[in-house]
This record gives C-alpha cells, sequence and structure tokens, in this order.
C-alpha cells in the first residue's frame, strides 16, 4: 500500500502544503472548516507525523528565512511585523536571524538556512546595502538564490539579477526636499549615514539634485557623514549648530539621526521648528512618539515586508515574478517644520 504524504494530504484537502504543516505542528492559526477538513483526511489515512518528515524532506518544509542586521533598530522589526503576518497567513513559519551588522555572521546564516532547508529567504540590510560589495560577499548571495528562493528587501547587489522589493527611496528624498523648499527654505543641510551605504548615496544625491534644480547651491559643509544612529545625529547636529550661519532646515538619512539633531537642539535653547526645522526619514513609531511629533517620509514599512513574502510565496511555488517591485513612499507632514516666516507652537525652551 503506497504510504501517504503530506503532499497528498494537502492535494485532496485543496490546499497548501504549508497548510497541513501548520494544522499538525499547530503553529499557526487556520481557519476552522479547512482545520476539519485535513484533520479528517489525517484520520481517514491515519498519517502520522513521521510520514511527514518524509514529505517535507523531499521539497517543502513550510518555513523561510529571514536574516536583518539590527533587530533593536525599529525599522526593521516594523518591517519584520508585515513580514510575520503575511506569512501566518499563508502558512509559513519563521528563522529569523539578527547579524548584528556582521558579514561574516549573514554567511553563517546563509549556510544554517540552506542546511535546513527552508522554502525561501528575505534578506534585509547589510551587505545588501554596500555601495559597493565585495564579489565574495555578493556571490554567496547569488548562489543561495540559485539554489533556494530568495528576496532583497530595499536593497542589491550591482551586476546580478536578484529578485528586489524596495521602497523608492531616491523619490521619498525628493519629496522632502522639494517640501523644505516650498516652505521657503532655501538653506538647508542633510545629515547623512555611512558614506559607504547605498542608501545614503541615493538620499543624498536626490536631495542635491533637486536642490540644483531649484536654483539653490549645496556647500560640502551643508552634507555632513555619520552613520544611521541617534548619537549621530546629535553629533552632527552640534556641528550645524555651532556655525556663524545656521540653516533653517535639516534633512536627516532615517528617523534615529533626526530624533538626535531634535535632541541636540533643545539642548543648544533652538526651538524646533520656529528656529529650525527637522524632516526624517522612515516613520518609525517614535518619530509621532515624541514631541514635537517629526515630519518624516513614511517608508510603509509593513508593506514592504507583506510585499516581500508574496514576491517570496510566488517564487516558491515557481511562479513568474517581477525581479524588481517598487513601493511609493509619502510624506508626512507633523510639528518639527514650519514655513519661513511661519511659527507654531512648540517645545518651550
Amino acid at each position: 500500500m503506497k504510504q501517504v504524504t503530506i503532499y497528498d494530504i494537502a492535494k485532496e484537502a485543496n490546499v497548501s502544503v504549508a497548510t497541513v504543516s501548520r494544522v499538525l505542528n499547530n503553529t499557526a492559526p487556520v481557519k476552522d472548516s479547512t482545520r476539519s477538513k485535513i484533520m479528517r483526511l489525517i484520520d481517514q489515512y491515519q498519517f502520522q507525523p513521521n510520514a511527514l518528515a518524509r514529505g517535507l524532506s523531499k521539497k517543502e518544509t513550510g518555513t523561510i528565512g529571514v536574516i536583518l542586521p539590527d533587530v533593536t533598530n525599529p525599522f526593521f522589526p516594523e518591517v519584520f511585523s508585515g513580514i510575520e503576518r503575511m506569512a501566518r497567513d499563508m502558512g509559513y513559519t519563521f528563522f529569523l536571524c539578527d547579524t548584528l551588522g556582521d558579514y561574516e555572521r549573514e554567511s553563517q546564516y546563509l549556510n544554517i538556512l540552506r542546511e535546513k532547508q527552508v522554502d525561501g529567504i528575505i534578506f534585509l540590510g547589510g551587505r545588501i546595502n554596500l555601495s559597493r560589495c565585495k564579489p565574495e560577499l555578493a556571490e554567496e548571495v547569488v548562489e543561495t538564490a540559485n539554489r533556494i528562493p530568495l528576496v532583497l528587501v530595499n536593497g542589491n547587489l550591482p551586476g546580478t539579477s536578484l529578485y528586489r522589493v524596495i521602497t523608492n527611496e531616491t523619490k521619498g528624498a525628493e519629496i522632502a526636499t522639494q517640501y523644505l523648499i516650498d516652505s521657503g527654505h532655501r538653506d538647508i543641510a542633510f545629515i547623512a549615514g555611512n558614506d559607504n551605504m547605498s542608501t545614503t548615496a541615493q538620499k543624498v544625491k536626490a536631495f542635491k539634485r533637486v536642490m540644483a534644480c531649484n536654483g539653490l547651491s549645496v556647500p560640502s559643509a551643508r552634507v555632513l557623514y555619520g552613520d544611521f544612529s541617534m548619537a549621530s545625529g546629535e553629533r552632527l547636529m552640534k556641528r550645524i549648530l555651532s556655525e556663524e550661519e545656521r540653516p533653517t532646515a535639516v534633512f536627516c538619512v532615517n528617523d534615529f539621526t533626526a530624533v538626535g539633531a531634535l535632541k541636540a537642539a533643545m539642548k543648544a535653547g533652538v526651538n524646533v521648528p520656529n528656529d529650525i526645522s527637522i524632516v526624517g526619514f522612515d516613520d518609525i513609531p517614535l518619530a509621532s512618539a515624541i514631541y514635537p511629533e517629526l515630519t518624516t517620509v513614511k517608508q510603509q514599512m509593513d508593506q514592504l515586508g507583506s510585499t516581500a513574502v508574496q514576491v517570496l510565496h510566488r517564487l516558491i511555488m515557481k511562479e513568474k515574478v517581477k525581479k524588481l517591485t517598487v513601493i511609493e513612499p509619502e510624506l508626512v507632514v507633523r510639528e518639527s517644520t514650519t514655513p519661513i516666516g511661519a511659527t507654531q507652537s512648540s517645545i518651550p525652551i
């Protein structure tokens, strides 16, 4: 008598293998009617978990790997929230790999996920955000993608042809810069991140281009490089505020640096936004939790994560997928900015 496998159960129940796995392992919610149908078939065929193991070893495990560089940075948990919600709906469970920004750990996790035979991998941050990634680091990702469906989120490896889901960060920087110019600001500084990261290069280039299109120059001193932390934002804002001629607005590479910049302004007795306007990028929860609330570019982080899962799932199912999926950002205007000549209530100094 033929041994019944998880694939047989899934086919007869007209559901995915991952959904059957969810019912057997009780790892995520399944609609009652679907669960009952699957359980009837399991009882009918006296399906055993060891048969599940043999079935899963063929191809599908119902798991995906998620590699990210810093789980303490609110941006990545927000993206992961979208990943987790969509993946659970599709019946997947996870291996969550926090690399702490270490490329060697990324390599280790790529090997581990291959050994675990995950159905697919979503890769955020780290080497895929470098302006110039070492060939051997890029090749590791390509080799993995040749064996396992893999999707990059907000990153790229030039010279490769990997599947990507990204926010249009260039457009986000453009609309933020134009908003400040339309608000009457002419002297605008940019607090940037690491100069070797592609997200920094994209935003700086977009910032300078929009300024030039409006007939405005950007002296080299008006673009300050650091990293993506609050401490960096605070340190660079102190430098800006120490100048004899201060800019009237500061655009920051992310919300963390913007919060640091706001902190430095408060300490220096500079009123935000009446003395200086500040714009961030990402719209992490902290952006609307501080006072004054931060004007920022919303990256649609939840949508970014859920879309990455949808693309990965289609790859796993061997369906045709576009190489590049782009999510458009939007500007969220709050209390940290004001037009030149206007005033609004802010933190009392």
